[in-house]
């Protein structure tokens, strides 16, 4: 088999291997075709275990775009499954990528959101997962099992169950109505807005922050949706495009984050639902 028809049998893992620690297509494609470019300049005499040298090398570019990122926010999302609330909400739900998790992967730091795909998703031993993080093994489980604490925590209560759904509405009845006593009750000290805009991404931290700021009146009379597996709503224009889409994580009865999407190319690129056909002018 020739360096070619070998790297090619791997590529849809090394690409699943990219797109779980990075949450982007785009970027597994670049980091993929980078490790491509990489092998092909390699002696393949020196490689004794393509399998592990290609998942070392994958492992590290997408290190590298994860530091990168320290200085450039990004959405916190590449695909997500919008869909109206109803009987398909176990399908939503089941979305093993969705929303939830990416929002908590990317609060995780470079090494424990690397240690914790590879080992966990991918069964990767914490000696190579220390090699390619230029850590001993030891200190590579321990981010691991820092991301894995992390994950859980976020991750066991954000389901969209009628409490979350009714935290939800109490945050967007509250921001429509300029209730700022009402929205400090419902957020988390600690809530992070995340908004993708036409500018960049823009993150706003802390509940009188967040408060302060809350212009929801779009959303507040837009539509529920599952964003994700997320409680979510989508706003449309009165000419019938898409203006928003919003989606909320509650933790222990309050809003944890709330990830927004208000770029018109973004919301372009999402599969959402057809509006309806009366469609009020948001606020």
């Amino acid at each position: 088999m020739s360096q070619a028809e070998a790297f090619e049998a791997q590529r849809d893992r090394l690409r699943a291997v990219a797109h779980r620690v990075l949450g982007s297509h785009a970027d597994a494609e670049d980091v993929v075709q980078e490790a491509w470019l990489r092998l092909s300049r390699q002696d393949a005499a020196t490689i004794h275990n393509l399998d592990g040298w290609l998942t070392t090398v994958v492992g590290r570019i997408s290190l590298d775009v994860l530091r990168s990122r320290r200085s450039r926010p990004e959405s916190p999302y590449d695909e997500v499954v919008v869909a109206l609330e109803g009987p398909e909400d176990d399908v939503a739900l089941a979305d093993s990528v969705g929303l939830a998790l990416l929002v908590v992967l990317e609060s995780l730091g470079p090494g424990e959101r690397v240690a914790f795909a590879l080992h966990d998703l991918f069964a990767v031993p914490f000696d190579e997962i220390g090699h390619i993080l230029g850590k001993t093994p030891g200190a590579a489980k321990m981010l691991g099992s820092r991301a894995r604490r992390k994950v859980r925590e976020a991750s066991r209560p954000a389901t969209a169950g009628p409490e979350q759904r009714k935290v939800v509405q109490a945050f967007l009845t509250a921001a429509r109505d300029g209730d700022f006593e009402g929205l400090l009750r419902v957020l988390d000290p600690e809530v992070q807005l995340t908004v993708d805009t036409p500018g960049g991404v823009v993150v706003v931290l802390g509940a009188t922050s967040v408060a302060a700021g809350a212009r929801f009146g779009a959303a507040s009379g837009g539509r529920a949706v599952l964003v994700g597996g997320l409680p979510g709503v989508v706003a449309w224009r009165e000419d019938g495009s898409p203006l928003s889409v919003v989606a909320f994580t509650v933790v222990g009865g309050l809003v944890a984050s709330i990830a927004a999407v208000a770029d018109p190319a973004r919301l372009a690129s999402m599969e959402l639902p057809e509006p309806p056909e009366t469609v009020s002018a948001p606020r």
